[in-house]
């Protein structure tokens, strides 16, 4: 996501960062209702904790083609670019732009550790600080050693992934064409019963009151906030590390030939949408199994939206010296300006 850091104005921002963040945290809020109305589990499927409608499996399509994991692209790889542009200007005010910027990633772990205690259990603030470290100390590499650090850490882990979430899928997949064995039944059973359970445990503890929330997070998974870091991180640090080399290169500023971003926009918003299509063609008819839906978001999509992100990226900063000028640009531009705030409040609202 865009960065979510205190906001203190700049007189020297650029517009295109403020906008692409405010469709960016305002389209993650829309994935993210899903986990703020239910379990865990209703982010993947449509069908958990409870089977869903047509227009339930409409909807989780469509958010599935046009948001899911493209927001969360376009937000990491703002959180990079605005690392960058934070520490050259202090740096140009006299500062010492690392430091600072490192104190800010401090802060930044506090909050998301208080966001996940005593609000919700996604938060991402802890693994965006915990990545944005990671990523300060590569801040100095060139363009091209970003992109192939970036692209070598982003594939190794989608592929890896998706090789070993194979046999789970297939299991599940046979079972529901009917031709499993006795033994990959049961397995395919447990692991439903496994998710069902779960859910419900989750559902128990959100009406359990705010206090014993709080305490079972504490108690029961302390550390909750580190193993998902540590399991994302392979997704988020490449994106930001992706966002340094564009801010480098001058792509958010509009330095990039006209002709240039339109290929993009056009080639990376058209393969990725054509990838991720291809992918629903094959889940949708499945009414979206959990096994597959979760390697599908989590591994198998992972390229699909990086080219989508890159392409509506193009599209924006395009965009962006008109867009900005209407009454809904103004209110998208003030929404990615306040970031860090529009995060925060959504899940105190949702």
């Amino acid at each position: 996501m865009g960065q979510p850091a205190p906001e203190s104005p700049a007189p020297d921002r650029i517009v295109a960062l403020d906008l692409i963040r405010g469709i960016a945290v305002l389209g993650i809020l829309a994935v993210n209702i899903a986990g703020f109305a239910g379990p865990t589990a209703a982010t993947l499927t449509p069908h958990l904790p409870i089977a869903g409608t047509f227009a339930d499996e409409l909807a989780f399509a469509a958010t599935f083609v046009l948001l899911e994991g493209k927001m969360r692209a376009l937000f990491s790889m703002l959180f990079g670019a605005s690392m960058l542009l934070f520490i050259n200007r202090a740096n140009a005010a006299g500062g010492f732009g690392e430091v600072l910027q490192f104190r800010r990633l401090v802060w930044l772990m506090l909050f998301g550790m208080a966001h996940y205690f005593l609000f919700w259990w996604g938060d991402i603030l802890f693994l965006y600080a915990l990545a944005g470290i990671v990523a300060l100390f590569m801040h100095d590499l060139r363009v091209k050693s970003l992109l192939v650090a970036a692209l070598v850490i982003f594939t190794s882990r989608h592929l890896t992934g998706t090789v070993m979430s194979l046999p789970d899928v297939r299991i599940e997949e046979q079972v529901r064409s009917g031709v499993a064995t006795p033994a990959q039944a049961r397995i395919n059973a447990q692991v439903h019963r496994q998710w069902l359970a779960k859910a419900q445990d989750e559902l128990d503890e959100y009406r359990s009151g705010f206090a014993r929330q709080a305490a079972v997070k504490l108690i029961e998974r302390p550390f909750h906030l580190l193993e998902m870091a540590f399991f994302s991180m392979g997704e988020t640090l490449p994106l930001m590390l992706i966002g340094m080399a564009l801010y480098r290169s001058g792509f958010f500023a509009g330095a990039w030939p006209r002709r240039r971003m339109l290929q993009l926009a056009g080639w990376g918003t058209g393969i990725g949408l054509a990838l991720t299509l291809a992918i629903l063609a094959w889940l949708w008819p499945r009414h979206f199994p959990v096994q597959a839906m979760y390697a599908a978001i989590v591994y198998w999509t992972a390229f699909p939206h990086l080219l989508m992100a890159l392409g509506y990226a193009a599209l924006l900063v395009l965009a962006a010296p008109a867009l900005a000028r209407t009454g809904l640009g103004q209110r998208l531009v003030a929404a990615g300006r306040v970031a860090f705030s529009n995060y925060l409040g959504t899940t105190v609202l949702m």
